[in-house]
């Protein structure tokens, strides 16, 4: 899984070089990094939890970690919260609901990327909270009170 992670992580790099899409400069990542067990990103780090819990549980988990569910801004984002949680169930809570608002998906930490890779039909009017099916990483919303593993994320330290 590792070596997988790291072919995609570079075959990102290498297409941002080709594609002339720019990255932010190497002297910013100098002195940054992640926990121990994290996966660092450019500046975010990744962990997969594989204890099942209701969204709720795990958000406050990942708050106890120092950070939230996952928030998914990019096709590449959408790949790593995938290729994190493959040995674990088909599917995973991200941070994405509808719990404040109906209709009005939000993401955890706050950001309001425009990003969504629902499935065809979805989002359904049943459920608040948003999962990610991990075998073709499209996401469908459901109940929150369903337990599932999780993928967490925070900014990377100093």
């Amino acid at each position: 899984m590792a070596l997988a992670l790291r072919s995609l992580f570079l075959l990102c790099g290498l297409n941002g070089l080709l594609t002339g899409v720019g990255s932010f400069p190497s002297k910013m990542f100098k002195d940054v990094s992640c926990p121990e067990g994290w996966t660092q990103l450019d500046c975010r780090c990744y962990i997969y939890q594989s204890e099942a819990r209701e969204f709720a549980d795990a958000e406050a988990v990942c708050g106890i970690l120092g950070g939230n569910l996952i928030s998914i801004g990019s096709d590449l984002e959408n790949a790593i919260a995938q290729e994190l949680s493959e040995d674990g169930g088909s599917v995973v809570w991200i941070g994405y609901h509808d719990a404040v608002e109906s209709s009005a998906f939000m993401w955890t930490d706050g950001t309001s990327e425009g990003y969504e890779n629902f499935f065809s039909g979805f989002p359904s009017g049943s459920g608040n909270c948003v999962q990610l099916d991990t075998s073709v990483g499209e996401w469908s919303n459901t109940s929150c009170d369903l337990e599932r593993p999780y993928v967490c994320c925070m900014d990377a330290g100093h």
